[in-house]
């Protein structure tokens, strides 16, 4: 398994993760599980970024900053990706899951379902993307 894919399988897992808290703080009327459900979701979309930013940089981002600037660097390199709007992505979710909801206590149950839909769609962007990257590379070989 290639790191990108490992990166991809923990991006799912988070994923996972959060939509059981988000379920489980629902039905609990748990703070605290809403606000780790924002939390996992958010390490979600990190690693599907670092997916992104391993393939097309070949590099691993190590802190945030690092990570948005290696975004835009995908951006330049794959218009289609631009087009999506991958960076804009990943700092909305950032803002809204790691800052508002995480951080600051923004405990909207439908804005963090909506959020976390988007943290899907987001990986599945960064999926399909690195496995066409690879099927464009194993055909040029």
């Amino acid at each position: 398994m290639s790191s990108e894919e490992e990166l991809l399988k923990d991006s799912y897992e988070f994923y996972h993760a959060a939509v059981k808290e988000l379920e489980e703080g629902i039905g609990e009327d748990n703070t605290v599980k809403l606000r780790d459900s924002a939390e996992k979701a958010w390490n979600a979309a990190v690693q599907a970024a670092n997916a992104l930013a391993l393939k097309y940089t070949g590099l691993m981002p190590r802190s945030h900053y690092e990570r948005r600037s290696s975004l835009r660097e995908v951006e330049r390199k794959v218009p289609e990706l631009a087009r999506l709007g991958i960076y804009d992505r990943y700092a909305a979710r950032s803002r809204l899951l790691h800052g508002e909801i995480f951080y600051e206590g923004v405990l909207d149950p439908n804005l963090l379902k909506t959020e976390i839909e988007k943290v899907l769609e987001f990986i599945e962007i960064a999926k399909a993307h690195i496995k066409r990257s690879w099927a464009a590379d194993s055909s040029s070989s």
